[in-house]
Protein backbone atom coordinates (compact mmCIF):
# COMPACT_ATOMS: atom_id res chain seq x y z
CA UNK A 1 0.00 0.00 0.00
CA UNK A 2 1.56 3.20 -1.07
CA UNK A 3 0.21 7.29 -1.10
CA UNK A 4 -0.66 7.90 -5.30
CA UNK A 5 -0.96 11.31 -5.60
CA UNK A 6 0.95 14.45 -4.37
CA UNK A 7 3.54 15.92 -2.40
CA UNK A 8 4.23 11.99 -0.64
CA UNK A 9 3.54 10.11 -3.62
CA UNK A 10 5.32 6.78 -3.60
CA UNK A 11 5.24 6.29 -0.13
CA UNK A 12 4.89 2.93 0.56
CA UNK A 13 2.71 2.68 3.97
CA UNK A 14 3.02 0.11 6.58
CA UNK A 15 -0.19 -1.90 6.95
CA UNK A 16 -1.24 -4.17 10.20
CA UNK A 17 -1.52 -7.85 9.35
CA UNK A 18 -4.38 -9.68 10.05
CA UNK A 19 -7.75 -9.08 8.92
CA UNK A 20 -8.71 -6.90 11.81
CA UNK A 21 -8.03 -3.69 9.28
CA UNK A 22 -9.06 -3.43 5.81
CA UNK A 23 -6.50 -0.96 3.95
CA UNK A 24 -8.38 0.90 0.61
CA UNK A 25 -6.95 -0.45 -2.58
CA UNK A 26 -5.05 1.70 -4.92
CA UNK A 27 -7.66 1.15 -7.72
CA UNK A 28 -10.56 2.46 -5.10
CA UNK A 29 -8.27 5.08 -3.97
CA UNK A 30 -7.31 6.82 -7.59
CA UNK A 31 -11.02 7.38 -8.40
CA UNK A 32 -12.22 8.46 -4.75
CA UNK A 33 -9.41 11.21 -4.97
CA UNK A 34 -9.84 12.58 -8.34
CA UNK A 35 -13.50 12.89 -7.23
CA UNK A 36 -12.55 14.81 -3.89
CA UNK A 37 -9.40 16.30 -5.85
CA UNK A 38 -10.75 19.70 -5.50
CA UNK A 39 -12.41 19.33 -2.11
CA UNK A 40 -8.99 18.59 -0.38
CA UNK A 41 -7.61 22.01 -0.85
CA UNK A 42 -6.95 23.10 2.65
CA UNK A 43 -9.79 21.12 4.29
CA UNK A 44 -10.07 19.62 7.67
CA UNK A 45 -10.61 15.85 7.06
CA UNK A 46 -11.25 13.49 9.54
CA UNK A 47 -10.76 9.32 9.18
CA UNK A 48 -13.04 7.83 11.51
CA UNK A 49 -12.05 4.08 11.52
CA UNK A 50 -8.50 4.70 10.37
CA UNK A 51 -7.10 1.39 10.25
CA UNK A 52 -3.46 2.08 8.79
CA UNK A 53 -4.04 6.20 8.44
CA UNK A 54 -4.04 5.58 4.58
CA UNK A 55 -7.20 7.86 3.51
CA UNK A 56 -6.17 10.57 5.46
CA UNK A 57 -2.85 10.61 4.40
CA UNK A 58 -3.34 10.72 1.00
CA UNK A 59 -6.16 13.89 1.81
CA UNK A 60 -2.71 15.31 3.43
CA UNK A 61 -0.84 14.80 0.34
CA UNK A 62 -3.30 16.21 -2.00
CA UNK A 63 -3.67 19.25 -0.25
CA UNK A 64 -5.98 18.97 3.18
CA UNK A 65 -4.36 21.20 5.77
CA UNK A 66 -5.09 18.96 8.66
CA UNK A 67 -6.67 15.44 9.04
CA UNK A 68 -7.44 13.95 12.46
CA UNK A 69 -7.25 10.10 12.47
CA UNK A 70 -9.29 8.16 15.26
CA UNK A 71 -8.53 4.74 15.69
CA UNK A 72 -9.15 2.48 19.02
CA UNK A 73 -7.32 -0.53 18.19
CA UNK A 74 -3.49 -0.39 19.66
CA UNK A 75 -1.86 -2.01 17.15
CA UNK A 76 -3.41 0.22 14.23
CA UNK A 77 -2.90 3.06 16.42
CA UNK A 78 1.42 2.38 16.20
CA UNK A 79 0.89 1.94 12.42
CA UNK A 80 -0.69 5.41 11.69
CA UNK A 81 1.89 6.68 14.15
CA UNK A 82 4.75 5.22 11.77
CA UNK A 83 2.79 5.69 8.76
CA UNK A 84 2.84 10.03 9.67
CA UNK A 85 6.22 10.02 10.56
CA UNK A 86 7.05 8.16 7.82
CA UNK A 87 5.03 10.83 5.18
CA UNK A 88 6.70 13.63 7.08
CA UNK A 89 2.93 14.98 8.10
CA UNK A 90 3.25 15.24 11.70
CA UNK A 91 2.86 19.01 12.10
CA UNK A 92 -0.96 17.93 10.02
CA UNK A 93 -1.79 15.64 11.91
CA UNK A 94 -3.69 14.61 15.04
CA UNK A 95 -4.08 10.98 16.58
CA UNK A 96 -7.41 10.25 18.33
CA UNK A 97 -6.37 6.63 20.39
CA UNK A 98 -10.02 6.57 21.66
CA UNK A 99 -13.34 4.63 20.37
CA UNK A 100 -15.21 6.68 18.08
CA UNK A 101 -18.24 8.13 20.16
CA UNK A 102 -15.45 9.16 22.51
CA UNK A 103 -13.43 10.83 19.91
CA UNK A 104 -16.17 12.47 18.76
CA UNK A 105 -17.58 14.18 21.63
CA UNK A 106 -13.96 15.51 22.45
CA UNK A 107 -13.73 16.48 19.06
CA UNK A 108 -16.98 18.62 19.13
CA UNK A 109 -15.70 20.04 22.28
CA UNK A 110 -12.97 21.30 20.56
CA UNK A 111 -14.99 23.54 18.39
CA UNK A 112 -13.69 21.48 15.01
CA UNK A 113 -15.77 20.89 11.74
CA UNK A 114 -14.80 19.11 9.12
CA UNK A 115 -14.58 19.37 5.25
CA UNK A 116 -14.30 15.68 4.34
CA UNK A 117 -14.83 12.31 6.70
CA UNK A 118 -14.18 8.71 5.58
CA UNK A 119 -16.10 6.38 6.93
CA UNK A 120 -14.91 2.91 6.95
CA UNK A 121 -15.88 0.42 9.71
CA UNK A 122 -15.60 -2.84 9.79
CA UNK A 123 -17.68 -4.27 7.61
CA UNK A 124 -19.92 -6.30 9.66
CA UNK A 125 -20.03 -4.06 13.29
CA UNK A 126 -22.80 -1.90 11.99
CA UNK A 127 -21.42 1.52 12.87
CA UNK A 128 -22.73 3.44 9.92
CA UNK A 129 -25.39 4.87 11.53
CA UNK A 130 -24.42 5.62 14.63
CA UNK A 131 -21.56 7.53 13.64
CA UNK A 132 -23.27 9.61 11.26
CA UNK A 133 -25.73 10.75 13.55
CA UNK A 134 -23.19 11.75 16.03
CA UNK A 135 -21.54 13.45 13.56
CA UNK A 136 -24.65 15.33 12.83
CA UNK A 137 -25.74 15.86 16.30
CA UNK A 138 -22.45 16.81 17.18
CA UNK A 139 -22.09 19.31 14.37
CA UNK A 140 -18.89 18.60 12.79
CA UNK A 141 -20.04 19.16 9.61
CA UNK A 142 -18.73 22.48 7.93
CA UNK A 143 -21.35 23.86 4.68
CA UNK A 144 -20.87 21.80 1.98
CA UNK A 145 -18.63 19.14 3.13
CA UNK A 146 -18.48 14.91 2.19
CA UNK A 147 -18.79 12.05 3.96
CA UNK A 148 -17.85 9.22 1.89
CA UNK A 149 -18.79 5.71 3.10
CA UNK A 150 -16.77 2.59 2.03
CA UNK A 151 -18.55 -0.68 2.07
CA UNK A 152 -18.80 -3.91 0.21
CA UNK A 153 -23.05 -3.82 1.04
CA UNK A 154 -24.29 -0.74 -0.12
CA UNK A 155 -27.95 -1.82 -0.27
CA UNK A 156 -28.06 -2.51 3.04
CA UNK A 157 -25.97 0.65 4.51
CA UNK A 158 -28.39 2.86 2.45
CA UNK A 159 -31.56 1.44 4.04
CA UNK A 160 -29.78 1.45 7.44
CA UNK A 161 -28.78 5.67 6.68
CA UNK A 162 -32.56 6.24 5.12
CA UNK A 163 -33.71 8.27 7.62
CA UNK A 164 -31.23 10.53 8.25
CA UNK A 165 -31.42 13.77 7.10
CA UNK A 166 -28.23 13.44 4.52
CA UNK A 167 -28.44 12.78 0.68
CA UNK A 168 -26.59 10.35 -1.42
CA UNK A 169 -25.49 12.02 -4.30
CA UNK A 170 -22.70 9.77 -5.73
CA UNK A 171 -22.18 6.24 -5.53
CA UNK A 172 -19.32 4.05 -7.34
CA UNK A 173 -18.73 0.30 -7.57
CA UNK A 174 -14.62 -0.96 -7.60
CA UNK A 175 -15.43 -4.77 -7.54
CA UNK A 176 -16.94 -5.49 -4.11
CA UNK A 177 -15.99 -2.32 -2.58
CA UNK A 178 -18.90 0.66 -3.21
CA UNK A 179 -18.38 4.16 -2.41
CA UNK A 180 -21.07 5.79 -1.01
CA UNK A 181 -20.80 9.93 -1.04
CA UNK A 182 -22.90 11.90 1.54
CA UNK A 183 -23.47 15.69 1.97
CA UNK A 184 -25.94 16.91 4.90
CA UNK A 185 -29.36 17.97 3.20
CA UNK A 186 -29.68 21.84 2.78
CA UNK A 187 -32.60 23.38 4.97
CA UNK A 188 -34.27 26.77 3.67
Amino acid sequence: MRIIGGLARGTKLYTLDGTQTRPTLDRVKEPLFNILNFKLQEAIVLDLFAGSGALGLESLSRGARKTFFCEHNRDASKIIKRNIEKTHFEEKTTLIENDYKKALVDISNSKIKFDVIFLDPPYKADLVKDSLNRIINLNLLNKDAVIVIETDNPEDIKEEIDDIDIDIYDERKYGRVSLIFLKLVQKG
